[in-house]
């Protein structure tokens, strides 16, 4: 094969993955602008108790695909589990789509979104990788471009869903429309499928092992079995509140366990990484705290405190449904993404770019700011509590760039600083680690709970803006925290890149490029 015809090649199969993680993201992040205002609205919860059950199908979500991922390694292939993922979470969209009210009906839809999630997000990311294998400059751009296309599915979902369930709400009455937008999310997954089967000659050659094997049927059957009992355990940990408070503490403690095992087993030249990328991954835990905000209190916080009118100098443009704020993340990424890619090409040309270190605090420094915006509200506010739209629109956007400056460079830290034989086992160990935080974040939003005897505007605002401050105040003791490890990052770095050139010139290796350094660091993530 010849190099353009390879170029050919890759660049078909990147996009059936692009394509099809774009539907799957445009699927999920359409259940989630709406899941909260469908506990809350519909099915009755109070605000605590909606802002547990999501935080903690949330940290489910996020544990699975550290199993899933072994499961395309080891049992079925990445590919066919991929594939497979898809499949299940169109299953349990669909399921949602069912009309009732049912609580135990609804725990059990999302059980089947955790396992189609936990098959397909691993093994989706693994397929960019295999695509680009071996050729580092390619798969930077590569998974650059793939962050896009989650930002893409998020954006388009997150501003339709919400639009379509008021509309047939008004339309039809205020059941349906709930469920018609679920269907969407549903459909998502089948347009992704569907696309898949058509370009599906383009990824015959890319997978892991056994998927160049015939499909062992026992051992589909196997993998089935175990996610229809993970449904209902996933259901059971919803409806049980405590036990889903002991399985993030559980989930916690393997976290550190598998962090000390590696570093006490690993080699000598392999442990000042693995204790640099610990450090990096309980800043990134801390980050998906305020992250969950957006989903829970500042959702909630739309819903009874922002006006929907969007005006420029008393003209008046649009009205947004309180669910379309969530979409201000993907849009501020869209906008700030080339821009900061600039800001680091130019830092790296004149020598001043900051370590991956220094940028996490940066993005604490900026993520507070985002919430300290949102904390002045109440100085802002009309005699009846209500805000204007556009402060929405400047905290997603300092809180969306903080997201560019810890989340996004998350797993290329990984990359980084994990020997390459512990890569798949210290990714599923950062999606768990994610998933706690994602469990905690809702924990941190039970606290601007508004009792269901509370209605006016003037009433909650108060209670929002509190907390809103509170987490402002926590993220700059996190970044004060991440400034004061700045010194003890910095030998780690310099301990784990001597080890490295030491190592690779004892096998004969030359010795890596900084450069090739920086571009993984600049590698964005989901």
């Amino acid at each position: 094969m010849n190099a353009a015809t390879a170029r050919s090649s890759q660049t078909k199969s990147f996009s059936t993955i692009f394509l099809i993680e774009m539907w799957e993201r445009f699927g999920y992040y359409g259940m989630q602008a709406l899941i909260v205002y469908y506990m809350v609205q519909r099915l009755g919860f109070a605000d605590e108790r909606a802002t547990l059950v999501w935080g903690a199908a949330a940290a489910l979500i996020y544990v699975a695909p550290a199993i899933g991922g072994w499961v395309g390694d080891k049992i079925l292939g990445t590919r066919r589990t991929m594939l497979l993922g898809a499949v299940i979470l169109a299953i349990g969209y669909g399921l949602m789509v069912v009309p009732g009210e049912s609580v135990w009906f609804l725990f059990c839809a999302l059980g089947v979104v955790v396992v189609g999630n936990g098959l397909f997000k691993a093994n989706a990311g693994n397929l960019v990788r295999k695509i680009y294998e071996g050729d580092d400059s390619k798969i930077d751009s590569a998974f650059t471009i793939y962050y896009m296309a989650v930002n893409l599915g998020a954006m388009i979902s997150q501003l339709l869903t919400p639009w379509l369930k008021d509309y047939v709400n008004a339309q039809y009455g205020n059941e349906l429309g709930w469920h018609v937008a679920f269907a969407v999310c549903a459909i998502g997954l089948v347009f992704g499928l569907a696309n898949y089967s058509l370009m599906r000659k383009a990824m015959s050659h890319i997978g892991s092992d056994p998927d160049a094997r015939p499909l062992d049927w026992g051992k589909l059957g196997m993998v089935l079995g175990l996610g229809v009992v993970a449904v209902f355990a996933s259901a059971y940990i919803l409806e049980h509140q405590g036990v889903a408070r002991a399985f993030v503490y559980i989930a916690a403690i393997t976290v550190v366990g598998i962090f000390g095992w590696l570093i006490a087993t690993g080699q000598r030249g392999e442990r000042a990484g693995l204790i640099a990328a610990l450090v990096l991954v309980v800043q990134t835990m801390f980050y998906f705290i305020f992250y969950q905000q957006m989903s829970t209190s500042l959702s909630l916080f739309a819903l009874r405190n922002i006006d929907p009118a969007f005006n420029v100098f008393g003209n008046h443009l649009w009205d947004w449904s309180p669910a379309q704020f969530q979409a201000f993340n993907p849009i501020w990424i869209f906008i700030l993404s080339p821009i900061l890619a600039w800001v680091y090409a130019v830092a790296g040309r004149n020598k001043k770019d900051l370590s991956i270190a220094g940028k996490f605090a940066l993005g604490f420094v900026i993520v507070a700011a985002g919430f300290f915006i949102y904390g002045a509200a109440g100085h802002f506010a009309d005699a009846s509590g209500k805000v204007s739209s556009w402060l929405m629109v400047w905290g997603y956007g300092a809180i969306s760039l903080g997201e560019l400056l810890v989340s996004a460079l998350g797993l290329a830290m990984i990359a980084r600083y994990v020997p390459a034989r512990m890569g798949g086992f210290m990714m599923g160990a950062y999606y768990v680690a994610s998933g706690v935080s994602q469990y905690l974040g809702g924990v941190v939003a039970t606290y601007a709970s508004v009792p269901q005897d509370i209605t006016e505007p003037l009433q909650t605002l108060p209670i929002y803006t509190s907390l809103f401050n509170r987490l402002g105040i926590a993220a700059l003791v996190c970044a004060l925290i991440a400034i004061a490890v700045l010194p003890l990052m910095k030998r780690l770095s310099a301990t784990h890149s001597a080890e490295a050139v030491l190592g690779h010139s004892a096998a004969g290796g030359d010795m890596p490029s900084m450069a090739a350094e920086e571009q993984a660091m600049r590698r964005p993530q989901s």
